[in-house]
């Protein structure tokens, strides 16, 4: 009864991007969200789920994902910088590679032994894409803006916005499905919302991806979630019918 057909699309839907990596930004009377993907078809799917909101949504290709954001609202450290430069005292046992190396040892066939050449390394693969989908900033998110953070303690994942959280970051694993976090926000709130939906699992190692597996667990996401977008790859949607 909760499922993203059976809801009315609406702005507060956004809740389930901030659920996941989703930002929130302010600025005077109005709030925005944005959110970082990897593929494309992330984006097509997302501004389209945004304009379904009455929302204005943009997006851009991001060439540095460590990049500080303006809009990040996660509590923030203080980064301790240490420079540890070379020391330039010889080492005991290292002769000084300034200096004079001296007369060479051993025969002169040792000289002439041609080194193998080292063997060639495989290209690195290319960095993966990151996007960032945004809306414009709206008097039609205020009301979200001002009950976050403090709603998050008692969210409540109807099937739109869970679906926005899997067009974001949602994808297979082995043996079940995850959703991405933003391991500077309360996983424990989060936890708790997903057990509210019947979707109970656990926060991974890093914090940056909530695991969930179970034949019953998988088929009450399908069913929230609703039929898969179009532009969505099979595999990453689930159930993977498509609307």
């Amino acid at each position: 009864m909760f499922g993203a057909e059976t809801i009315e699309p609406s702005p507060a839907d956004l809740a389930g991007l901030l659920a996941g990596p989703g930002r929130l930004g302010r600025m005077g009377g109005t709030a925005r969200v944005s959110v970082r993907v990897d593929a494309a078809w992330r984006v097509h799917v997302l501004v389209s789920e945004l304009v379904a909101r009455g929302l204005t949504a943009t997006w851009e290709p991001i060439e540095d994902p460590d990049e500080v954001r303006p809009d990040d609202l996660a509590a923030t450290k203080e980064a301790i910088v240490t420079s540890d430069h070379p020391s330039t005292e010889e080492e005991p046992g290292h002769p000084d590679p300034s200096g004079d190396p001296g007369p060479p040892e051993g025969d002169a066939a040792d000289d002439e032994a041609v080194e193998p050449e080292p063997a060639d390394e495989p290209d690195p693969e290319p960095p993966r894409p990151v996007f960032e989908v945004r809306t414009a900033y709206s008097r039609r998110l205020n009301a979200l803006a001002r009950a976050w953070p403090d709603a998050s303690a008692q969210l409540f994942l109807s099937g739109p916005r869970l679906r926005l959280w899997v067009a974001a970051a949602g994808g297979p694993c082995p043996g079940g499905w995850v959703l991405g976090l933003d391991p500077g926000k309360d996983r424990h709130a989060v936890d708790a919302a997903l057990v509210r939906a019947g979707l109970a699992g656990r926060v991974s190692e890093d914090g940056r991806q909530y695991l969930i597996s179970g034949a019953r667990r998988l088929r009450r996401l399908a069913e929230l979630v609703g039929d898969r977008p179009p532009a969505a790859p099979e595999e990453f949607w689930p159930g993977g019918v498509v609307a």
